[in-house]
């Protein structure tokens, strides 16, 4: 037999597959056969969200305005009781099964509950209607205890089916809610236990994010070990909400400002609300982080709710940029803005959309705009009202582009580096060695000083790079000057280990770097543009030990045959009292530069490792030292004159 292409059929051979093959699943028969499409697996994650089902109903009462008391409770045997004060599951018929009361078909049929209406939560967690039902069929036990007009009922199920029917207590009874009291099946979920820590930061959680409700946290003492950190008993209610959260959760960090920017705002048309926190990290190297709920459910990969908050916040701290003539407002993104940042975000809207039952990210469309227009607002307000907050705030945001280009500069050197190594910079005379603690650069002002120190150097082991003048002094040019200056960029290349944040000495491809510029007025100041630029730009690189000042002659000395250099007039007066007894035909020639020393002079006094001198740079702790090298290399002049009238009287002779 052929199909339509011509083709044998395959598996003519096997069995029929007829109509008895069809199997039908009935009740909750398809959720114990594939519990991963209703819980995400079978795994501790997942037997968790099974307490988080049932605690989400009892905060839908708490959110409605029917509850403000939730108890939940992990015993031994791994089980879970959660009680709420609201208004008890209805007992009464259902309408369509009038053989079975509104609370078995809750427990025992999929997308059946109170979510559907909005006329009973105008905002919910639950949506479908699957999640208690999926509770019980994935449970080896549930107890239902529910309290309604002083009469209390109570039913038990196992495996998705009720194993008794809904009996009425005797007498009246004078609370009221629901208790939900179950264990998860083993037939499911194998031997994995609750984690008491799991449920307690959860019911923490809860009770952040609706601060007019109690949550009492109960934990059998058996279950806690020595060292836990969990409470056995706890009452978790925080009148602040969002900020307690925020505040507890960063407590050990540094921030930007001591005072959060919180609040809660109604949407337009009052359709909903959204409750937030956020405050900047500015600690190095900290990065921030979310939490974000929708309805009290959390939603670990954000969703639409988030990029509005991001998008209102950025859009905020841009306009006050260009409010303040700010000319870098061009350059920032919501990642400057929102990457340090810790962020605690709470919406409630009515019929969210996520993404899976597990409902781990929001994606109502509308959300979006919601949460972007009532942000925005009062963050202008903020904004407008701390002037000094919101002027720090800019000053970290822009601090973040700075570590964003320099990021983006280092991936390209080292992208240049790997894939075009043989094109180095075009002047650079590298050594032939690929052995990083053999070699060493020399960092030179000018062609002419990197002649003679080309052909004064030893090729096996030393490099040369010239330099142009003097290099742009990085700690008051912009980033952008920077990132553009040939100078830097090709010093950049050559060394290879990247910079600001992502400098890593472990790449550097020599082991010293020598800064050798003339010994005067001119090479003292282009010695000190570099410095600062490893300072401020590859610190880690002096902090390892592989920044040095090379030593050259400022004087030669001769007579009689005799030669000897002098690095200064100190030395030189020295020198000539020790060697010549102040001779009268003494021949004292001073260089120019180190372009006007022959190789031979240069190689014997200054790079000869047998017989040169080197300084090791070294960053002694001073916690003002970044303020000194402001004051000394930054944007203000002021300071400069300043330091140096206070600093004048300490030298003794100026030669000019």
């Amino acid at each position: 037999m052929s199909d339509l292409f011509g083709q044998k059929a395959a598996g003519a051979a096997k069995s029929d597959y007829t109509a008895k093959d069809i199997e039908v699943l009935e009740g909750l028969e398809p959720v114990r056969k594939r519990p991963a499409m209703y819980i995400g697996g079978t795994d501790e994650k997942a037997m968790h969200h099974l307490v988080a089902e049932v605690l989400d109903n009892s905060m839908d009462e708490a959110v409605a305005g029917h509850a403000n008391r939730i108890d939940i409770r992990l015993e031994a045997g791994n089980i879970v009781a959660i009680k709420d004060n609201g208004r008890g599951i209805p007992t009464d018929p259902h309408p369509k099964f009038p053989e079975l009361s509104a609370l078995e078909v809750i427990f025992t049929t999929l997308h059946s509950g109170g979510k559907f209406n909005s006329n009973v939560y105008e905002t919910s967690g639950g949506l479908h209607g699957v999640g208690i039902s999926v509770v019980n069929a994935l449970s080896e036990m549930v107890e239902v205890q529910v309290a309604r007009s002083r009469q209390a009922w109570r039913q038990s199920f196992s495996q998705g089916k009720a194993t008794s029917p809904l009996t009425a207590d005797e007498g009246l009874t004078n609370w009221r809610g629901t208790i939900v009291r179950f264990k998860p099946d083993p037939e499911i979920f194998g031997d994995i236990s609750f984690k008491p820590s799991t449920l307690y930061q959860m019911a923490k959680s809860k009770a952040y994010l609706f601060k007019g409700v109690e949550i009492n946290w109960w934990c059998d003492p058996s279950l806690l070990s020595e060292n836990s950190t969990v409470p056995q008993s706890a009452k978790l209610h925080y009148p602040k909400g969002l900020e307690d959260f925020l505040q507890a959760a960063v407590a050990d960090q540094e921030t930007f400002a001591d005072d959060i920017f919180a609040g809660e705002a109604v949407f337009a048309g009052g359709s909903g609300k959204v409750e937030w926190a956020i405050t900047w990290l500015t600690a190095p190297g900290e990065e921030g982080w979310y939490a974000t709920f929708c309805n009290t459910v959390p939603t670990p990969q954000g969703g639409t709710h988030e990029s509005g908050f991001r998008q209102a916040i950025t859009r905020s701290l841009k306009e006050y940029a260009e409010r303040i003539g700010n000319r870098r407002v061009g350059q920032i993104t919501a990642d400057d803005v929102c990457g340090s940042a810790a962020i605690v975000l709470s919406c409630f809207i009515s019929q969210p959309q996520f993404q899976g039952q597990t409902k781990e990210k929001l994606v109502s469309v509308e959300a979006t705009k919601l949460v972007d227009t009532a942000v925005k607002d009062r963050f202008d307000h903020w904004l407008g009202s701390y002037p000094q907050h919101a002027s720090a705030l800019l000053e970290h945001i822009l601090y973040r582009v700075d570590e964003r280009l320099r990021r983006r500069q280092a991936k390209e050197v080292a992208r240049a580096s790997a894939t075009k190594r043989l094109r180095l910079p075009g002047k650079l005379a590298d050594c032939t060695s690929n052995d990083a603690d053999q070699c060493e650069i020399f960092l030179v002002e000018g062609d002419s000083a990197g002649g003679s120190a080309k052909q004064a150097r030893n090729r096996n082991t030393q490099a040369i790079l010239p330099l142009r003048g003097k290099i742009l002094n990085v700690a008051s040019a912009s980033l952008d000057k920077m990132r553009a200056n040939q100078e830097i960029s090709d010093l950049g290349l050559a060394l290879g280990c990247g910079f600001g944040r992502d400098c890593k000495p472990e790449k550097l491809r020599y082991g010293k770097v020598v800064i050798m510029t003339d010994a005067d007025v001119d090479g003292a100041h282009i010695a000190s543009l570099l410095l600062t630029f490893f300072f401020r730009e590859m610190r880690p690189i002096i902090d390892n030990g592989n920044v040095y000042l090379a030593q050259p002659p400022l004087y030669r000395i001769t007579h009689g045959g005799k030669t000897v250099y002098a690095q200064n007039d100190v030395e030189k007066d020295r020198l000539i009292k020790a060697n010549f007894k102040n001779a009268a035909k003494v021949d004292v020639g001073r260089f120019k530069g180190l372009g006007e020393m022959l190789p031979a002079q240069l190689r014997d006094t200054t790079m000869n490792p047998e017989k040169r001198t080197l300084q090791r740079v070294v960053i002694l702790p001073d916690e003002e030292l970044e303020n000194f090298v402001d004051r000394l290399m930054g944007k203000n002049p002021e300071a400069r004159y300043n330091f140096i009238y206070e600093n004048a009287s300490l030298v003794d002779d100026v030669d000019l």
